[in-house]
């Protein structure tokens, strides 16, 4: 398999694999902006030159967009590998870059969001375990931070403490929600229209700063529901989907 890392040079002209379809798709552009926006932070996305879901997202955890304590430490953001693509050693290879492109950078390690079990969205916990990561944290949703040192002396990270035990004090639907997925861009738009056509209360609050996510009351910031308060999901939903949630 051959992969490419995108740039701001190629950006234009390369797919993302999490969202293929056109440039002027509001998905495909929505995550491009996001990503030009971060390079210069020093995030890598490295990916498969086939179309597909075959790709690792990473960034220095200073700069992370998720409320942690890791200092010295690459973050990934996401490493997905789907469909055909699945089977073939490809989450080794990129895995691999990634901690070759952090030790060369000096870094202490690799640090990751997972969960007991498997989650949406989330890094699979087995496949951490087979490459030597381990649980340094837990919020109190379940969601876990994951970390790979390069040293045996290395600090430990955490979750700050915005984040361990994620709650709101607001009544109603609120969704936290960065423009890092591409899927925000069409279904937060639908699923705030199917709210007020069905009388409920939902803000959608996007956050636009890596300061903002990380001071956010969620581990998660690409996407976290809560309801009355306490926290939903972190599952993205179309209109469907969050009009079954609520008539529950």
């Amino acid at each position: 398999m051959e992969y490419v890392r995108v740039t701001k040079e190629n950006i234009g002209k390369e797919h993302i694999c999490c969202a293929i379809s056109g440039n002027n798709d509001v998905q495909v552009s929505s995550k491009k902006a996001w990503l030009s926006d971060r390079f210069d932070d020093g995030l890598v996305f490295l990916k498969s030159v086939e179309r597909g879901k075959c790709f690792i997202e990473y960034i220095p955890a200073e700069k992370a967009w998720n409320p942690i304590k890791a200092d010295g430490y690459i973050h990934i953001d996401c490493l997905w590998v789907s469909g055909s693509f699945k089977g073939h050693g490809y989450s080794n290879d990129l895995l691999d870059a990634c901690i070759k492109d952090a030790k060369e950078q000096g870094k202490k390690g690799l640090t990751v969001l997972s969960s007991a079990k498997k989650k949406p969205f989330l890094s699979d916990p087995k496949y951490l375990s087979h490459k030597g990561f381990t649980v340094c944290d837990e919020a109190d949703n379940g969601v876990q931070l994951w970390y790979l040192p390069f040293d045996d002396n290395a600090p430990v990270p955490e979750f700050k403490e915005c984040a361990k035990r994620p709650h709101i004090n607001e009544d109603g639907y609120v969704l936290f929600y960065t423009h890092q997925c591409p899927y925000n861009a069409k279904y937060v738009p639908e699923i705030e229209t199917a709210a007020k056509e069905h009388g409920v209360k939902f803000k959608a609050v996007r956050i636009e700063s890596a300061e903002e996510a990380q001071n956010a009351p969620t581990p998660i910031t690409t996407y976290a529901l809560f309801y009355n308060g306490e926290y939903v999901t972190n599952e993205q939903m179309n209109e469907a989907r969050f009009l079954k949630l609520i008539n529950k």
